[in-house]
């Protein structure tokens, strides 16, 4: 682990200085490139400077408890000696995560695709409520979203909703909500007073850009019809809705979101590409599934991952086994204490892995 350490704390040192070249500054591309770099190992290196630091205190506590004669200040070298060797400890464990192999997606904005599964109407209204939790969360870091196509059941539920949240590492965040989301409690269409279990499917995909996914122009069928459902005058009464048919995967596109044609063609293929990079994903983890089952989950959409029980006001996630009895806050958007967790799990699921190995 120390040499890989060492390697890339002279990779950084080499960034900074060619960060200074002039031939790099005038180079939009690259310098973006090495920046990100520098990003991405700031904190390894940071960690590992305070590691060494930390490292030749307890060298000179030592050495000070040899040589000194007076209490006072052979006192004081253990107290240091102690704190050195606990923060050793500590940065030991905090550098093992750091070099954990990142995610290449974890950058990535996201499309987020809500179901509504078992349950009927009540699936669908809850579909809308884990919607708007998820867009709560999202205005809570600062993302922005943007909507790619809804499909409504007329009492304000979601029978199919697809998204976009645009923010700086969303993936390496949302990726845990991909899955089954079940809900238990008394219906609003319910007038018997009788709990009921419903659910709600939740796909979490990178956003794919061109360069991951190249689409074949003979590949795409694309129809263009007057916009259904709610909307202005111009969307209802002009062809600016888009059907995307892919013919190798059967996979259908449908966006009416917007009053220009284009924009929804646009964001139509966006969905498309995420649509297909996902596939290519699953392909991959299926090829990996040893290091796979060892993870969290965080993308079978068949895994029943967690349940909102409104009776007991409680949220419990399967996956780690957390229950919190906060089941307002988390439906208003406060995903950080379950998301943590989960990175948390997640990480030591790893470390314990590439221990076996």
């Amino acid at each position: 682990m120390f040499d890989k350490l060492e390697d890339l704390l002279i990779r950084f040192e080499e960034i900074l200085s060619e960060l200074q070249e002039p031939d790099v500054v005038n180079d939009q591309n690259r310098f973006r490139k090495l920046m990100k770099e520098q990003n991405d190992l700031t904190p390894i290196v940071e960690a590992y400077k305070e590691y060494k630091t930390c490292k030749q205190a307890i060298e000179d506590s030592l050495v000070m408890l040899e040589e000194e004669s007076d209490e006072e200040m052979r006192e004081l070298a253990k107290e240091e000696l102690n704190d050195s060797k606990a923060r050793v400890e500590e940065l030991e464990q905090e550098l093992k995560i750091l070099l954990l192999p990142k995610d290449p997606n974890d950058d990535k904005n996201v499309m987020v695709e809500i179901r509504a599964g078992a349950g009927g109407d009540e699936a669908a209204l809850f579909a809308a409520e884990i919607y708007r939790m998820l867009v709560h969360y999202a205005e809570g870091r600062r993302w922005k979203t943007e909507m790619i196509s809804l499909n409504e059941n007329g009492i304000g539920g979601f029978k199919e909703c697809v998204f976009m949240i645009n923010g700086q590492g969303a993936y390496s965040r949302l990726k845990y909500e991909s899955g089954v989301h079940r809900v238990q409690r008394v219906p609003e269409t319910e007038s018997g007073g009788r709990i009921h279990t419903s659910t709600v499917t939740v796909a979490i995909m990178p956003e794919a850009e061109e360069v991951d996914v190249v689409i074949d122009e003979k590949d795409i069928r694309i129809d263009v019809m007057r916009a259904s459902g709610n909307g202005g005058q111009c969307v209802n009464t002009t062809d600016s809705a888009v059907r995307l048919t892919h013919y190798p995967t059967g996979i259908v596109i449908y966006s009416q979101t917007e009053k220009s044609q284009l924009q929804n063609k646009e964001k139509a293929f966006r969905l498309l590409r995420s649509k297909l990079y996902e596939i290519e994903l699953e392909k991959k983890q299926s090829e990996e599934a040893a290091a796979r089952r060892s993870q969290i989950g965080t993308g079978d959409r068949s895994e029943k991952i967690r349940t909102y029980n409104f009776p007991q006001g409680r949220v419990t996630d399967h996956r780690i086994k957390l229950t919190l009895h906060k089941l307002d806050g988390i439906l208003g958007g406060d995903l950080d204490e379950i998301i943590d967790s989960l990175i948390a799990a997640d990480q030591a699921a790893k470390l314990a892995n590439m221990n076996e190995e």
